[in-house]
């Protein structure tokens, strides 16, 4: 048992001062104006020392792993050790739930990626599946992003699914000339980025066989998602760049809606009751690097309902502080971005995502070092302390002055 005292806790409709929360096995049992709680010797005290204690941090879509898995193009690491490593960054990011955004993806020719071949792919899913019933720090889940020219995997990926080791799928589209390659010349810089080399006439050559290669039928995406949802699964398109597109996609019983492009499609997405997400990164950058809708922007016009690191999982704390103290956000309901809202859109809002009695124990507290620098420094997940981290202050060595 554990007692939390003297926090700032964050629910999900107040900041509560002067109040204590106690931990028994893995749930919240009781949150209680402070001294009420009766202690004995079995209940350890965590002191927070003035900071906030927080819902752990849910973050549906990110590729880290890829980059911890295949750090370059000829790299590919002990997969293993590569999800062992990545859990032990995650907890000093606040994050304790994380869907492993994996790409099933036909072979790309500018932007190869080794982790994203079907094989890799399984031994990651195999993985994922296994950490639950092992030794691990944080809940892992797998978020199959499936590009829909991938025609030779769609057997895989119901065999996932009726296997129930697929917890969010996602239908991408990255052909160039709409979503977020809708301006040609920001497909071909990304292009140009990944090789410089290629000459003008390679990258039309790369365009126009992006453009006309042959795509998943609506029939075939409908079945997908069929299946998706008689499994409880939640269902998300990527991209949405018209209205069009936002009706279809919910016509397969999408709930989420991935980086729409502009804040006029997100906008009508969250009028149509689908989820929004954007990426922390782009609030600390400041705007989207593909030009494309503004994070902060939209979540001032209360267009965004949640936040994710894509691919940059420190972005996550920094981006719900950095509204807050620069923009002038509550903080409150920027936490929102990062825990309720994302447990809902994955239909885990039941057992996490909010401070509550009877929910899990997956809590922060989050204390700041050089007056606005959030950072973690105690993290529960199922009610197990998982990692405290205290911060010193070296102090200056004394100065001997001959006399």
């Amino acid at each position: 048992m554990y007692l939390l005292t003297n926090g700032r806790i964050i629910t999900e409709k107040a900041i509560l001062d002067g109040f204590d929360l106690l931990i028994v096995d893995e749930k919240i049992e009781r949150i209680a104006p402070k001294g009420e709680i009766e202690l004995d010797a079995t209940i350890n005290i965590i002191d927070a020392e003035g900071g906030y204690v927080t819902p752990g941090i849910i973050d549906i879509h990110s590729d880290y792993i890829e980059h911890m898995a295949a750090p370059r193009p000829t790299s590919l690491m002990n997969f293993n050790l590569s999800l062992r490593e990545t859990e032990k960054e995650l907890i000093t990011h606040g994050i304790t739930t994380m869907f492993h955004s994996l790409s099933i993806l036909k072979t790309n020719e500018y932007a190869y990626k080794p982790i994203r071949e079907p094989e890799n792919v399984r031994k990651f899913v195999e993985l994922i599946e296994k950490s639950h019933y092992t030794p691990h720090l944080v809940r892992h889940r797998f978020h199959a992003r499936y590009e829909i020219d991938n025609l030779g995997e769609i057997e895989m990926l119901k065999t996932l699914i009726m296997e129930q080791k697929v917890h969010l799928v996602s239908f991408m589209d990255h052909t160039p000339g709409q979503g977020q390659y809708r301006h040609l010349e920001i497909y071909r810089d990304t292009v140009r980025g990944y090789n410089n080399n290629y000459s003008d006439d390679e990258i039309e050559k790369i365009i126009n066989h992006h453009r006309t290669k042959e795509k998943l039928t609506i029939e075939a995406i409908q079945e997908i998602a069929s299946l998706a949802k008689a499994n409880n699964i939640a269902i998300a398109s990527h991209d949405d760049d018209s209205i069009e597109k936002l009706d279809l996609v919910q016509s397969f019983g999408t709930g989420i809606s991935e980086f729409p492009i502009t804040l006029e499609i997100a906008k009508k997405a969250k009028e149509k009751g689908l989820y929004t997400i954007a990426g922390a990164p782009n609030v600390l950058l400041g705007g989207s690097h593909s030009g494309n809708l503004s994070a902060t922007e939209a979540i001032q016009k209360e267009s965004i309902d949640i936040l994710c690191s894509d691919y940059y999982p420190a972005a996550m704390l920094h981006a719900i502080f950095k509204l807050h103290n620069e923009h002038g956000m509550s903080l409150l309901e920027m936490f929102k971005l990062v825990t309720i809202n994302p447990a809902r859109a994955v239909k885990m809002d039941d057992e996490i995502g909010s401070i509550q009695e009877g929910k899990k124990a997956d809590l922060l507290i989050i204390e700041a070092i050089n007056e606005d620098f959030p950072v973690i420094t105690t993290v529960f997940v199922d009610g197990e302390l998982i990692q405290q981290t205290n911060y010193r202050i070296t102090k200056p060595a004394r100065k001997f002055v001959n006399s």
